[in-house]
């Protein structure tokens, strides 16, 4: 059951072209990986989904209702929530009153401060955080950072969350551990479209990829599809990437 449509947008900045006549959808329940090379417009995507940039042609549904121009704190109450890629906390706040500001918001804010707290205590729990809730949020390392940046973003309760490049950075355990937490995410009920480099987070998390290259969608399809189309790997994956 689809959740979320992207139907024929365009975007252009001046005379470049960030997106040309894009067009896909995310199920509900699914986990989409959206990669390309730099440049090819899947942080545009994001933003035109989430309100903070307008499309010069096309429409976006989510649920089936139109969101293309709506304000961002409007996408936010419908159920969408994104992270970024330049970890934005609250640095003077704690990690538990960052995700605190997060309950203020989204689909079901919460009523009370006593309300807040609670339900922020339990995504801490989720997101591996708990034990650092007192910590001001600028004393936190890169990987607590970006599991601030989920859990805060999760606060809104969501049914669609949007990870920009959260596993940029990361060792190997510690992109095991996120993969992990992504997964559960989904489990919870959440879908994600996660735009990602590290190809081994893409095909270990994603039920379906698009592929963008110079802002216009150049594959759609199964994990393990994409070493077979020829257009994608001499766009993005190039041939080390499947020796």
């Amino acid at each position: 059951m689809s959740l979320l449509q992207i139907q024929n947008i365009s975007k252009h900045f001046g005379g470049l072209a960030a997106l040309t006549d894009v067009s896909y959808e995310v199920n509900k329940g699914e986990i989409l990986g959206l990669i390309g090379p730099n440049g090819a417009g899947k942080t545009t995507v994001f933003n035109l989904i989430t309100g903070m940039m307008k499309p010069d042609s096309g429409r976006i549904t989510f649920q089936g209702e139109e969101i293309t121009r709506l304000a961002p704190h409007r996408v936010c109450r419908k159920g969408i929530a994104r992270t970024f890629q330049l970890v934005r906390t609250f640095n003077r706040l704690t990690t538990l009153e960052n995700v605190m500001a997060g309950r203020a918001y989204g689909s079901r804010p919460a009523e009370s401060l006593r309300q807040a707290r609670t339900e922020a205590e339990e995504v801490l729990e989720i997101t591996g955080l708990a034990g650092k809730r007192l910590q001001s949020a600028a004393s936190l390392g890169l990987v607590d950072r970006k599991r601030l940046e989920i859990a805060r973003a999760l606060a809104t309760r969501p049914s669609l969350l949007l990870l920009d490049e959260m596993f940029a950075g990361l060792n190997t355990a510690e992109i095991d551990e996120a993969i992990h937490l992504v997964k559960n995410i989904r489990e919870a009920g959440v879908s994600l479209i996660v735009v990602e480099h590290v190809m081994k987070v893409i095909m270990g998390i994603s039920d379906r990829v698009v592929v963008l290259a110079v802002g216009e969608k150049i594959a759609d399809c199964r994990p393990r599809e994409l070493a077979k189309n020829d257009q994608v790997i001499r766009a993005y994956l190039g041939k080390r990437a499947i020796c």
